[in-house]
């Protein structure tokens, strides 16, 4: 039942890193850009939730649609008016300008609100249950199946909508979908917003589970990291997998070696991945 346990609080711990991740490998899939704004994007997600909830008694649940709509426009404003004057030079550039950025970011988040840890106190906790001695923090589960939905929303949005088929397109060829007709920069500047959107519906899904702290967003930004490489990046699927496994062994690594080093466990076998596998679990030649 112990092992049992471990899994289950694995499989919702990883769902929550999928969604953290998945906006992080879209943009780094479709931009060959590497955001290193993405966990204080997450934490911004956090904080609106929070202060949401203290000012106007939204649950973070129901924040997700505000903290997700304000980090779309952060999100579109950064990528339009910023990154996409650099976004043909290599990579590097862009990191240094997103690593820049993300410096600016947090900093303007520490004096704002300070490096004090806050959490959401619900007035009415949801509780947990035990199902077949298994114990089930509702809070946690209701947060990672919302999670859950968000990131297959946004597979639908990819699969079914036009510009969803505008981003894919770009992603495979960006020249040729010029030729098409598709306006490629502001197609960066859509996707670019809607790996923030996603980012800010994580963070305010975490503010039930995880204190909120802007020092928080670079174990975040790490968690993007390595769920992408581990599942394989340029899909939702390599997110999934990649999040899930993720949380499974750092939850196994945190039972056999203590909580504080279940991190540093998953470093090393994304390490050995590296070498074995570079693409990932799933991922397809060309995106690693």
């Amino acid at each position: 039942m112990l092992y049992a346990q471990i899994l289950v609080n694995g499989l919702v711990l990883g769902g929550l890193y999928a969604c953290i991740a998945v906006g992080f490998s879209l943009v780094w899939g479709v931009l060959n850009v590497i955001n290193i704004l993405h966990g204080s994007f997450v934490v911004l997600g956090s904080y609106v939730a929070y202060f949401a909830y203290v000012h106007l008694g939204l649950h973070p649940f129901l924040s997700v649609f505000l903290s997700g709509a304000l980090l779309f426009a952060l999100g579109y404003a950064v990528q339009a008016g910023l990154i996409n004057k650099v976004i043909r030079a290599p990579v590097l550039t862009t990191l240094v300008l997103t690593f820049g950025l993300e410096l600016i970011l947090n900093n303007g988040v520490l004096l704002a609100f300070s490096a004090d840890y806050r959490t959401v106190q619900l007035s009415n906790p949801m509780g947990s249950v035990v199902v077949g001695g298994i114990v089930l923090p509702l809070e946690r589960v209701t947060a990672t199946l919302l999670a859950l939905a968000l990131t297959g929303l946004l597979y639908l949005m990819l699969v079914k909508s036009r510009v969803g088929r505008a981003i894919v397109a770009v992603r495979m060829d960006p020249e040729a979908a010029a030729l098409m007709g598709v306006k490629v920069k502001k197609i960066y500047a859509i996707t670019f917003g809607v790996g923030a959107l996603m980012a800010g519906a994580a963070g305010s899904l975490l503010s039930v589970v995880f204190p909120i702290s802007p020092l928080n967003s670079t174990e975040f930004l790490g968690i993007a990291f390595v769920v992408c490489v581990l599942g394989g990046l340029g899909s939702i699927a390599g997110a999934m997998v990649g999040g899930i496994a993720l949380g499974v062994i750092e939850s196994f690594g945190a039972l056999f070696i203590g909580p504080e080093h279940g991190l540093t466990i998953a470093f090393v076998l994304l390490i050995l991945l590296l070498i074995v596998r570079p693409t990932g679990i799933i991922g397809r030649r060309g995106y690693e």
